[in-house]
């Protein structure tokens, strides 16, 4: 089945009016209710809540009686700014958005992970040690014996795996392992 200009103005039309995905692909005939979600999201109609029809249905009530129209809409929203529940949820929901995973285009550095900047300066010096002398290995290049510690930015061409021999049921070996595997009573002083 193809997406005709015909077919996605009635998948449009249908849309709009509120009909459900299912609805659309039984009146369409051919499609399955997922393809259909995937073009109204590929068309970019899929911001339609589920307060959009009976708010229609309501506008249209509302112009036969225009004096009453104007003054509806002003006491709706001024109670509900002032109103306990609207206000905390508007509240809630801005603070959710940072903790939302960010993403970062390939080749851009990373953002500094809390966690280095509890590394011991010790294991880091021996860590960097390590490095230099490391087998920088690809990824097709390790084995289950080999260091599996990533090394560089992996957008960039400079990135590798140690590749020294692993420590006995670690994927990593011993300086990484001392970094990655830290005893849990200095992890739960970090904590506090």
């Amino acid at each position: 089945m193809s997406w005709t200009d015909e077919r996605v103005e009635l998948l449009k039309k249908m849309w709009g009016e509120g009909q459900s995905a299912s609805q659309i692909a039984k009146e369409l005939g051919g499609v399955t209710r997922n393809a259909v979600i995937g073009k109204v999201h590929r068309l970019g109609l899929s911001n339609r809540n589920a307060g959009a029809a009976p708010a229609k249905a309501e506008a249209k009530e509302k112009p036969a009686p225009k004096a009453e129209a104007k003054p509806k809409p002003g006491p709706k929203t001024e109670p509900a700014r002032p109103a306990g529940a609207a206000a905390p949820a508007a509240a809630e929901a801005k603070p959710a958005a940072p903790a939302r995973k960010q993403i970062i285009p390939a080749g851009q550095p990373l953002p500094p992970q809390p966690s280095a900047n509890e590394i011991s300066p010790e294991a880091l010096a021996k860590v960097n040690e390590i490095e230099k002398k490391a087998k920088k290995l690809s990824l097709m290049e390790l084995t289950e014996r080999t260091c599996k510690w990533p090394v560089g930015d992996p957008a960039t061409e400079n990135f590798w795996f140690c590749g020294l021999p692993v420590q006995q049921g670690k994927p990593y070996c011993e300086a990484h392992v001392g970094v990655a595997f830290q005893p849990m009573s200095s992890r739960k002083d970090r904590r506090r």
